[in-house]
């Protein structure tokens, strides 16, 4: 027989402090994550208030004519209502019509993306079909994967969903014939033939190929595939470059996690001299401050040792919300003029001179520890002069030139890029003479690291890039 037992034993334990966890998580968070963070320090804090708005509202009411409190006893709740209408026009006016416009079109921009399924159900709604009709289509679609394709046997959507086999045969038919071409396809095969018929050459040589020597063409065989059909090279090589001009995935132009749009951080701008200069974004973001009005009554005679426990409470986490937000602004900023001081090269002439940098090199210039600089650049991006760039790919290692310069593993992918761009379709490049050539231009790397580069460039090996 089991006996139950109490044990007692002693062990430490590092935990983080609420304020802690709520000083990392303002440092992690981007620019729009950070807005919302604040707004809910906002609603849940009252002694913390926004700088922003009530420069707006003294401004106001520094504009009041002195007649305005003959109304006062009247207007109180109507005037809540204009005041907040004439903070919004002053705060418009101080941004000026530029940035009230681009303020716009950023929140227009953020629109709910349409789904494949939601593509598909519009055009059933508007095809004239019956109610039956249409709801066996929607039983089709709902399970269609995000690729557009059907994995799921009808026979066995019919024998679960109790629907008679013809009806859902039916309605796979109607759903191939829409928009894109492909879609509720079983296979690869299926999606190519079905895109050639939509093209109107479902019998042509492409829709023989696509049947019967798929894997040559995954394989580019093209002088096989010429033997065996006894055609000219020159018909095949048009014939499976019209095959690869289809879209293996017509489900996959539809957004399926949601708006794209990424907010940068930090913005790199030239100062017209021939230096640069780092920015923060989110000139929007609340300013936040402890009320003076909740200082006062801390301060005062009060008894209630209730509400000045509260008050000395909130009023302390309000200060370390300001003081966190304060950090992580200056944090970010540093690293990104560190990035400015040792990445000149990549400011000027592009991601091929990025030079390697870690995290460790940064932190020990700005005085904060390694994973400080990793929290504080996860998930940022920065805008620089050459377009938008996670700060995260700033840090990476990189190689020693045989001129005696550094050069990053992003720049070395650039340089990889640039040499498949520039050779001969009939002769593409192999991962050797890729080697090759950059050992040439000084950069010397292993054949596997090149093969490793190419791959996560998402470029084909040679054999499959090659163009009769």
């Amino acid at each position: 027989m089991a006996e139950a037992s109490l044990h007692q034993s002693l062990s430490q334990q590092q935990t983080l402090a609420p304020q802690m966890r709520q000083s990392l998580e303002i440092l992690q968070a981007n620019t729009l994550e950070l807005s919302q963070l604040i707004n809910q320090v906002l609603e849940l804090n009252p002694v913390l208030e926004d700088v922003t708005e009530h420069e707006s509202l003294d401004q106001l009411v520094e504009n009041e004519s002195p007649d305005a409190e003959k109304y006062d006893d009247w207007q109180d709740s109507y005037d809540d209502d204009l005041r907040e209408l004439a903070i919004m026009e002053r705060r418009n006016q101080r941004l000026g019509t530029d940035d009230v416009e681009a303020r716009e079109h950023f929140y227009n921009s953020i629109v709910a993306p349409l789904t494949l399924q939601e593509h598909l159900n519009a055009q059933i709604r508007e095809s004239g079909l019956t109610a039956r009709e249409r709801a066996d289509a929607e039983v089709v679609i709902g399970n269609l994967t995000d690729h557009g394709y059907l994995d799921t046997p009808l026979e066995t959507l019919a024998t679960k969903l109790q629907i008679p086999l013809p009806r859902l045969e039916n309605a796979l038919a109607i759903i191939q014939s829409l928009d894109p071409p492909g879609v509720g396809a079983s296979d690869l095969r299926e999606c190519l033939l079905l895109q050639l018929d939509a093209l109107g050459i479902g019998n042509g040589l492409e829709a023989e190929i696509v049947d019967e020597y798929l894997d040559e063409v995954a394989r580019n065989h093209c002088p096989q595939l010429a033997k065996r059909l006894h055609l000219p090279l020159e018909t095949i090589t048009v014939a499976v470059d019209n095959i690869r001009m289809l879209d293996p995935s017509p489900g996959s132009r539809f957004n399926h996690h949601g708006n794209p749009y990424v907010q940068p951080d930090v913005e790199i701008r030239s100062t017209g001299d021939g230096t640069w200069e780092a920015e923060l974004t989110g000139s929007y973001l609340p300013r936040l401050r402890i009320n003076d009005h909740y200082k006062d009554l801390l301060s005062g005679s009060s008894d209630d040792r209730k509400t000045r426990n509260y008050l000395r409470n909130q009023i302390r986490d309000g200060r370390a919300v300001i003081r966190a937000v304060d950090q992580r602004q200056e944090t970010i900023l540093a690293i990104a003029r560190e990035i400015i001081a040792r990445q000149q090269p990549f400011l000027a002439k592009g991601s091929r001179h990025l030079k390697p940098m870690t995290m460790s090199d940064i932190a020990d210039v700005i005085g904060v520890h390694p994973t400080t600089v990793s929290r504080a650049v996860g998930g940022k991006y920065i805008d620089t002069p050459h377009g938008l760039m996670e700060m995260r790919k700033f840090f990476a290692t990189g190689y020693h030139t045989s001129d005696g310069s550094d050069v990053s593993n992003e720049g070395v992918r650039e340089a990889i890029h640039d040499l498949i761009q520039h050779e001969e379709p009939s002769r593409p490049l192999s991962d050797s003479k890729l080697e090759k050539l950059l050992s040439e231009q000084g950069i010397r790397v292993a054949r596997r690291t090149v093969a490793k580069y190419r791959e996560q460039l998402g470029i084909l090996p040679s054999h499959l890039r090659k163009k009769y």
